[in-house]
């Protein structure tokens, strides 16, 4: 690409690798980090923060003019590039340590931040040697939409021009709802109603600001295909197992203790239908790692040929153009080969060194596979469609499956395989960060050496309080509950039980996984699909009706001006981005508080309660619809 010009050009000399935009982003790595953990423990899913980070950092920075001085537009996509950084380590971490607590393990905050660090690491390093072929090389082809969201940001903010506020209302918003709703328990959070006629139907909505962000960002047809496969699960499969479930007089598998017609519709759900939701995850997962698999082919030819120490050597020594030593690519993989052979901090807890180095390799082959695979689809889907979870359900079958061969198949085996799956989901995750944040650096003319070195303060700086957040929350609501469900881990947990005690009733599985093909026969992204299955339906409501707001935003828009973009909703977008944020800080806060004084809050002496409480949640929540969809609307953004 060497006719492209980014903003800030190769010979410019402007500040960039400062001790403010260290501070800034390891703070803002630090809050969106345990933001994002607890969304992700609550809902399976998590978000890029790239963008919020970006115009929070802008915002910042230009409120301390007089203390810090002038800002330059790199230290402000430095402050982001750490700060992001936090995002997909949270990913991580959610999406399997909290089965080890499932089994009954109590693994130390220490060692949870060590895992999070080390797949942090590997999978920045590993990203080092592909950035010249997926982000320079690549650059007509992979548009990387996060990176280049971010990009646009932060030369709108140096051009002249305020978005910041939309955050800033949008994290007042989430942080105050859920201190009403959480906190002082003014009026109950969910809205649920039974449907006549349709034995055991039902229909829920938790009135959330973060789900309402979490689907407008989303969008229509994601958001729609995931409450589809609720629908199914709560108006189909539930009553179907009702109906034909009153025929059968005994507990039938995997329940032992109630019949089905003595059952309500939140346990079928929970002892039958998570299992089909399981099968379909998991199959939704592979059938995306397969889809990809010319991408990864390729990828990881190119990855190959680009991790040899010689391929990293440029004859231009322009600041734009320079990476990050290979010697610190080897530097890492070998002090985590080190580290992860030598102690029981990594691998499981306590196991043999045989255990270590079987699980050290497979970390290493899979991270190494998954960060190339990773890296190049981000640039097509994003950050957020990221199949992470279908990547790592392939790590725990297949190590698994060679513990299983071993003979390795006791508690403590279970939890070797579980922390493998954990750096690896870490390393895919975060390369995928990686790679939008070298996109972002690449458009405004930023040192990818520098960028590089921040990534890695990011995982550095956040993991710890990553880790804190998920024992915090884990120890005052407990996981698998209804406040923190943890799904994604309670399903790791499902697989790897599965292959290694081969007690699943397989045949719910496998009506999971046929519903998938299904899916994708009809040419329906199966992986949200069966996640809709494998939630709960008041969790994927608000998250539709998001999504049904930013359909309706952009058709209006295109009715007013048939050249308006999709772009033009990005008020909305930081809108929601800030209600995940102000809820999840917030969520956390209440866990660090109840965590520290042994109580839970207990809310105010009045509220509404009853069918007046529900009135009352809902018209809060058409209210908080009624803001974002104006704000989306109407505002019209400064560029």
């Amino acid at each position: 690409m060497a006719d492209f010009k980014p903003y800030v050009s190769h010979d410019s000399s402007l500040a960039e690798f400062t001790a403010k935009s260290i501070i800034a982003g390891a703070l803002f790595g630090i809050l969106f980090g345990a933001a994002n953990a607890y969304l992700g423990l609550r809902v399976g899913l998590t978000i890029s923060t790239s963008i919020p980070i970006a115009v929070i950092t802008v915002a910042l920075f230009k409120a301390l003019e007089n203390v810090w001085g002038k800002t330059s537009i790199l230290e402000a996509n430095m402050s982001q590039t750490i700060g992001s950084a936090s995002s997909s380590l949270a990913s991580g971490i959610i999406f399997t340590i909290p089965a080890l607590f499932l089994w009954g393990f109590n693994p130390a905050l220490m060692q949870i931040a060590l895992l999070g660090l080390m797949g942090g690491f590997l999978g920045i390093v590993f990203m080092i040697p592909l950035r010249k072929f997926l982000i320079v090389g690549e650059h007509e082809n992979l548009p990387y939409p996060e990176g280049t969201a971010a990009a646009q940001v932060l030369i709108a903010a140096d051009s002249g021009g305020n978005k910041a506020k939309y955050v800033f209302y949008g994290l007042g918003l989430g942080f105050l709802y859920k201190g009403i709703t959480a906190l002082a328990k003014l009026w109950p959070h969910v809205i649920s109603m039974k449907v006549p006629a349709l034995k055991k139907g039902f229909l829920s909505l938790e009135a959330a600001p973060a789900l309402l962000g979490v689907g407008y960002i989303l969008g229509f047809r994601i958001a729609a295909i995931m409450v589809a496969g609720s629908l199914l699960s709560w108006l189909g499969i539930i009553p179907l197992i009702a109906h034909f479930g009153e025929l059968v007089p005994v507990p039938l598998f995997p329940e032992t203790d109630l019949v089905i017609s003595e059952m309500s519709a939140p346990q079928i759900w929970t002892r039958y239908v998570r299992y089909i939701g399981a099968g379909a995850v998991a199959a939704g997962g592979i059938i995306s790692v397969f889809k990809a698999m010319p991408t990864m082919i390729q990828s990881l030819k190119v990855g190959f040929a680009e991790i040899r120490p010689n391929a990293n050597k440029s004859e231009s020594k322009n600041r734009t153009e320079s990476d990050l030593s290979f010697k610190v690519v080897i530097a890492v993989v070998l002090i985590f080969l080190i580290v992860s052979i030598a102690t029981p901090f990594v691998i499981g807890l306590n196991q043999t060194i045989i255990v270590r180095i079987i699980g050290s390799i497979a970390i290493a082959i899979f991270a190494f596979i998954f960060v190339t695979v990773s890296s190049r689809i981000v640039g097509l889907v994003g950050v957020t469609s990221n199949p992470t979870s279908g990547m790592t359900i392939v790590t725990l079958l297949g190590t698994s499956a060679v513990f299983y061969l071993l003979g390795w198949t006791d508690a403590v085996s279970k939890a070797a395989v579980l922390t493998i799956g954990t750096v690896v989901a870490v390393s895919a995750s975060i390369s995928g960060d990686t790679s939008q944040d070298l996109k972002t650096g690449f458009l405004l003319g930023a040192t990818p050496s520098r960028q590089q070195t921040g990534e890695l303060i990011g995982a550095l700086t956040s993991s710890f309080f990553v880790a804190l957040a998920v024992v915090t929350l884990g120890k005052v609501y407990g996981f698998g509950g209804a406040e923190i469900p943890a799904p994604q881990a309670t399903l790791m947990k499902t697989v790897v039980d599965g292959v290694l005690q081969a007690n699943l009733p397989w045949s719910l599985v496998l009506i999971g996984v046929s519903l998938a093909v299904i899916a994708e026969i009809l040419s329906i992204q199966s992986l949200p699909f069966a996640v809709g299955i494998y939630l709960p339906l008041s969790t994927l409501t608000p998250i539709f009706v998001g999504g049904v707001i930013r359909r309706i935003v952009i058709a209006k828009r295109q009715k007013k001006n048939e050249n308006a973009a999709e772009k033009d909703t990005d008020a909305g977008v930081l809108l929601g981005s800030g209600m995940i944020a102000g809820e999840g800080i917030m969520g956390v806060s209440i866990a660090g508080y109840a965590f520290l004084t042994g109580t839970k809050p207990a809310g105010l002496p009045f509220s509404f309660e009853g069918l007046t409480g529900q009135f009352v949640s809902l018209a809060a929540f058409v209210g908080m619809c009624y803001y974002l969809f104006n704000t989306a609307f109407r505002k019209k953004l400064e560029a």
